[in-house]
């Protein structure tokens, strides 16, 4: 069974990572990127062929499927989530996966990247997973276990829990979403579609992780208009706004509000992109804070600086747009905490001790909480995502798949 497992599970990811789904946020349509729909699609031929019922994908861009109950009586409904997509911060066409086999602790090479190497003094997790099959890409783009593995390990799960008639549970309901990546992953219709009492997703990294708190999350762009004018007559003329978005750039504070220099329960201000030209500029930025009153001070800053520099030109404009993302979902899960302790008891029952820790990012998790949906995030053995070193445990995502088919069956014994 474990052998059977570790290959299902092997060329599920492969399989998956092959397609790309890279999705993009200066896209108006949804889902975001045509590409996602083609690992949707694929998803639903599986899941129906499996005998999983009410299959569907939605007109913004989800699979929706049902493991029917086997056991009688009021048990909670259960929702797994994973995305689809994976991040536009690096190269993700023309993935080319690769197994090392029972790693065997030594520098794993990549084909398309000579300079570049993974070992466990660039990647400290690597180090106790020495015989085990480490799933990496060739150096040229991410490898998109972020969140490929988290879809292999609901498929093969969901898998299981079907052939076995003998498998208790309550109903189960599977959710793939696009668009996480750029924070649009859960439409306003999902909650209702999904139709759980609470739900985990599956998008989170080493085994035994089990996460409540998210960063509160906004996004910025600041649009700046300079006055054009051509530079051989531009003296007295010319209000260039490349120079006054790198003013703001620089003005905002770079030893201790960026992510490279903050770390545990530090927000951030994140200049993410630049581009434009003389007559026109624009900034995007992230926002980030683990509290409500943090998040808030950061947007404050933000405009603040902004009105700065533009009173050193009043012939320009500059406008800052702070739109929200999601909000961490500590703040609503801290109320009921059972789906969290019911994880808990799921882990220590596959041998494993529960460690929670505040994510310091996102997950549609976030979302789905706001919106009524109770839902932690479970591990899935991903490290190093969103470039080319990212790698991921094939038996880590074994790990995972025991502890989905566990819950399951603890939900439906009301423990």
């Amino acid at each position: 069974m474990t052998a059977d497992l570790d290959r299902d599970l092997e060329e599920r990811l492969l399989r998956y990572a092959a397609i790309d789904t890279q999705s993009d946020e200066a896209s108006a349509s949804t889902p975001s990127t045509a590409c996602q729909l083609d690992l949707a699609r694929l998803l639903a031929a599986e899941l129906a062929a499996m005998g999983a019922r009410d299959v569907r994908l939605t007109d913004y861009g989800a699979v929706l499927a049902t493991l029917p109950a086997t056991v009688p009586g009021p048990v909670p409904v259960i929702g797994l989530v994973a995305h689809l997509d994976t991040a536009p911060a690096f190269a993700a066409a023309g993935v080319k996966p690769r197994v090392h086999r029972a790693w065997d602790g030594s520098a794993i090479a990549f084909p398309d990247a000579p300079d570049l190497v993974l070992s466990p003094e660039v990647s400290p997790a690597l180090a106790g997973k020495v015989g085990q099959d480490i799933v990496t890409a060739s150096g040229a783009t991410l490898l998109g276990a972020d969140d490929k593995a988290g879809v292999a390990i609901i498929m093969a799960a969901a898998r299981r829990m079907l052939a076995d008639p003998a498998h208790r549970r309550g109903t189960i309901r599977i959710a793939f979403t696009p668009d996480e990546e750029i924070g649009r992953g859960v439409d306003p219709r999902l909650p209702a579609d999904l139709g759980a009492d609470f739900a985990y997703t599956l998008d989170g990294a080493a085994p035994g992780e089990l996460e409540f708190e998210t960063f509160s999350a906004d996004r910025a762009v600041v649009r700046i208009a300079g006055v054009p004018a051509h530079p051989g007559w531009a003296k007295g003329r010319l209000v260039n706004a490349l120079h006054l978005a790198a003013k703001i750039v620089q003005t905002l504070p770079q030893a201790t509000q960026t992510p490279e220099t903050t770390e545990a329960r530090e927000g951030f201000l994140h200049v993410y992109e630049l581009r434009g030209t003389a007559a026109e500029a624009e900034i995007r930025l992230i926002l980030r804070d683990f509290e409500a009153e943090g998040l808030a001070a950061k947007g404050a800053l933000l405009r603040q600086v902004c009105a700065a520099v533009a009173a050193t030109e009043p012939r320009a404009k500059i406008d800052v747009a702070i739109e929200k993302q999601y909000r961490n979902m500590r703040d609503r899960l801290a109320a009921d905490m059972r789906p969290v302790e019911l994880a808990r008891a799921a882990y220590r029952d596959c041998g494993l001790v529960p460690v929670s820790v505040p994510i310091r990012g996102g997950t549609d998790g976030a979302r789905l909480t706001e919106l009524g949906v109770p839902c932690p995030n479970l591990f899935t053995g991903m490290h190093e995502i969103h470039g080319p070193l990212e790698w991921v445990s094939v038996q880590d995502m074994a790990l995972a798949v025991r502890v989905l088919v566990r819950l399951a069956e603890r939900a439906a014994a009301g423990a």
